[in-house]
């Protein structure tokens, strides 16, 4: 199986680390000093006490390496509209994408049956490019749970965490996403083919769209924000507003928000991706996470008014 990774920051070499180890052919689309430290020295993946150096093929052109079986898209969502051109040379005729983000992905709406089938969403694919450029037929869903960190550059640190849930738009077990299920089984991920991925895609973003955001207005931690009632408060309203969007979409939740607000918690003194993102002077995945549910929420008429408030207020910090 041939694969490339296109956005080869922390998840991205976590995952091109792991499928090269058992065999997979794996190639990675990097820029900057990260690409060229991995160019001279491999992509190096620290793991507890362990380091594993992989001589991944790496390049900041997709057409230096052709295309592949499947593309795991790593990066963030925001930056995908703006890339997506620099994606086809990797695009065979049975070429499947890999959506490994955070967030309601691009192709959410691809064979949903219902009144929205087909429909392409403005806060995540301004004006259908990806859904245009890509194809929604090639798309896998993908939800990604594993938590890693760029140490230095080409090198990454795994932390905790190796689910990857994977799934298929029509909710099949067609025989390519059984076949990349099974590579990232064999790498030792727990990546089981799902038959709704789109509950698990909203599972994750339940916590996201609400702990995400609010702590780029408050600086704190998920332990914090989840021990101080006013601010779980808030979390909960916006959760709960979250959640009559997607059950009207006919997303199924496995859990009550309560305990959701508690996993998320209990992860203590962690600041969220979007934190760390915001104090490092980066773009935040506001569409794909928070703006994209209002959006949602005016489609199925689905009132969100703290998680519009909140997202207000984040642009607003955002300056």
């Amino acid at each position: 199986m041939r694969v490339c990774i296109f956005g080869a920051g922390a998840i991205g070499c976590y995952l091109g680390v792991e499928l090269d180890r058992v065999g997979v052919e794996v190639s990675m689309v990097a820029r900057g000093a990260h690409l060229d430290a991995m160019r001279r020295n491999g992509v190096v993946l620290l793991s507890g006490d362990d380091k594993r150096v992989a001589p991944i093929a790496v390049s900041d052109s997709a057409a230096d390496l052709g295309p592949c079986d499947a593309v795991i898209v790593a990066l963030k969502a925001h930056s995908v509209p703006a890339a997506v051109g620099s994606m086809t040379p990797l695009l065979g005729d049975d070429t499947a994408v890999v959506t490994a983000q955070n967030g309601i992905p691009w192709w959410y709406f691809h064979t949903l049956p219902g009144p929205w089938e087909g429909r392409h969403l403005e806060s995540v694919d301004p004006g259908g490019k990806i859904w245009d450029t890509l194809g929604p037929e090639r798309a896998i869903g993908c939800v990604v749970y594993p938590s890693c960190e760029i140490v230095e550059p080409g090198v990454v640190r795994h932390l905790e965490g190796r689910r990857m849930m994977l799934g298929e738009p029509d909710d099949s077990r067609s025989e390519r996403v059984v076949a990349l299920a099974a590579a990232f089984g064999e790498a030792g991920f727990k990546a089981p083919v799902r038959r709704s991925i789109r509950d698990d895609i909203w599972l994750k973003l339940w916590g996201n769209v609400a702990f995400n955001p609010v702590s780029v207005l408050t600086g704190a931690t998920l332990g914090e924000m989840g021990a101080h009632a006013p601010t779980r408060k808030v979390l909960r309203s916006m959760m709960e507003e979250a959640a009559a969007v997607a059950t009207r979409l006919g997303a199924r939740f496995a859990v009550d928000v309560e305990k959701r607000i508690d996993w998320g918690a209990d992860v203590g003194a962690h600041k969220t991706s979007m934190l760390q993102d915001f104090e490092r002077g980066r773009p935040l995945e506001l569409g794909a996470v928070v703006g994209v549910v209002s959006e949602l929420g005016r489609m199925v008429e689905a009132p969100t008014p703290m998680i519009d408030a909140v997202h207000a207020l984040v642009q607003l910090r955002m300056g």
